[in-house]
């Protein structure tokens, strides 16, 4: 079985900055989700919820819990961001295919802004594995950094923010090239513009994750379809939210 239905219940719920909240939660839905970069469809089962369920990558997890940040940008999100501590929540995990940490020796994770949360686990994966990772973090300003000492705590990170109020004024390409780094494979996760620049520059080697609005979760209703090179479509909900550098299809 590779996808579970079920309630978990939140053991840890806190504001990180302005918006940006971590949710750690508890129960059986946990044990489906096997790769970094998997996500879960999250139905309220609190007052007026929304129809469709809201797409959350995942931060981490192990057996038991599941650990989510989130920003509250719609009515979805706003009213989770007021869920108490023994509160439940409808979750539908183990969707969609990661990251591919196969085969890498050298490896740098590139998260940006609300793309963050998911190469948390990645990092970690990577260390389990004896892999050499470095991560660079980028963000609008010093205001929206959210787990920078988490990463430092796990490997070298370096902090890119577009008006300079820390590290490196500008892009995370900016931050990689003025810091000299080099790996033998990429895995991002974060805005279009960010992964298409990404892309751009380094064509070979990456896997990126993109986001997509979802009906459903698992490719019934083919509303997230991605246009990739060497096939009409993939949908981000099962072929992805992973795609490789190599298939991306650059638009400008």
């Amino acid at each position: 079985m590779k996808n579970y239905q079920g309630l978990m219940k939140i053991v840890s719920h806190k504001k990180l900055i302005d918006q940006v909240y971590e949710m750690k939660v508890e129960g059986e839905a946990a044990k489906f989700l096997k790769e970094p970069g998997q996500f879960v469809n999250i139905k309220l089962t609190k007052g007026m919820t929304p129809f469709l369920r809201r797409p959350m990558s995942v931060c981490d997890y192990d057996d038991h819990s599941i650990t989510m940040i989130y920003k509250t940008v719609g009515k979805g999100t706003k009213l989770m961001s007021t869920m108490q501590v023994g509160e439940e929540l409808d979750f539908l995990t183990g969707l969609g295919n990661g990251f591919d940490s196969r085969d890498v020796k050298k490896a740098i994770v590139i998260g940006g802004g609300l793309g963050v949360p998911p190469l948390y686990r990645l990092v970690k994966t990577f260390k389990a594995e004896g892999v050499d990772v470095t991560a660079v973090l980028g963000f609008n300003s010093a205001s929206d950094v959210f787990y920078q000492k988490e990463f430092e705590a796990l490997c070298p990170t370096y902090i890119a923010t577009m008006d300079g109020s820390l590290g490196t004024k500008g892009t995370v390409i900016d931050a990689i090239k003025e810091a000299g780094l080099t790996f033998d494979g990429y895995y991002a996760c974060g805005p279009v513009p960010m992964l298409n620049a990404l892309v751009k520059t380094y064509p070979e080697h990456g896997y990126l994750s993109y986001e997509a609005r979802m009906g459903c979760g698992f490719g019934a209703c083919m509303g997230c379809s991605m246009k990739v090179k060497g096939a009409p479509y993939k949908r981000v909900c099962v072929e992805g939210p992973v795609f490789k550098s190599e298939e991306v299809i650059v638009n400008g």
